[in-house]
């Protein structure tokens, strides 16, 4: 398996995965393909990275800026990340999150939000902050990683693309 960047060939499988990823999960509105097309649409998917074996994309994550307060301060969203349910459980999400991390800490990002399980993301850092807030997520599925170790506190705003709904 290699992650890459992704390339416009990739665009289908990418909108497959993530339609078959989240088809079932019970906190999705089922909107993450409509997501990642239209943060693409507008130029703000900073970092997208795909999963491949032999020519065949199977997972793929998604970074784009995150404003707080208003302003750019170095902090970006993650999301979505999905895996082909065939290929779930094999720890190829994990790898696409510390690829996508790795990332993000070489363009000087200062720090890495999102909106997810706390069992699984906690693994990589993320914890709760009672400094940043979303207000229309519940508290303790907002999770932050500040990479300078200087948590930066505000109202974070995902991107538009976030709120999409068909």
């Amino acid at each position: 398996m290699i992650i890459r960047p992704e390339a416009p060939a990739d665009y289908a499988a990418i909108e497959t995965i993530n339609k078959q990823a989240f088809a079932d999960h019970p906190y999705s509105q089922q909107t993450e393909h409509l997501i990642v097309a239209a943060l693409r649409a507008a130029s703000a998917l900073t970092i997208s990275l795909v999963a491949e074996t032999e020519g065949a994309v199977f997972g793929h994550i998604a970074f784009s800026p995150a404003l707080i307060d208003g302003r750019d301060l170095g902090w970006y969203t993650l999301g979505p990340v999905a895996v082909s349910p065939a290929h779930q459980r094999q720890g190829i999400g994990s790898q696409l999150v510390r690829a996508g991390l790795a990332a993000l800490r070489q363009r000087g990002a200062r720090g890495c939000l999102l909106v997810g399980e706390p069992h699984f993301y906690e693994r990589f850092g993320f914890r709760h902050s009672d400094h940043l807030t979303v207000p229309e997520i519940p508290p303790e599925f907002f999770l932050c990683l500040a990479f300078d170790g200087e948590e930066t506190a505000g109202t974070v705003e995902h991107h538009p693309a976030f709120y999409v709904t068909s």
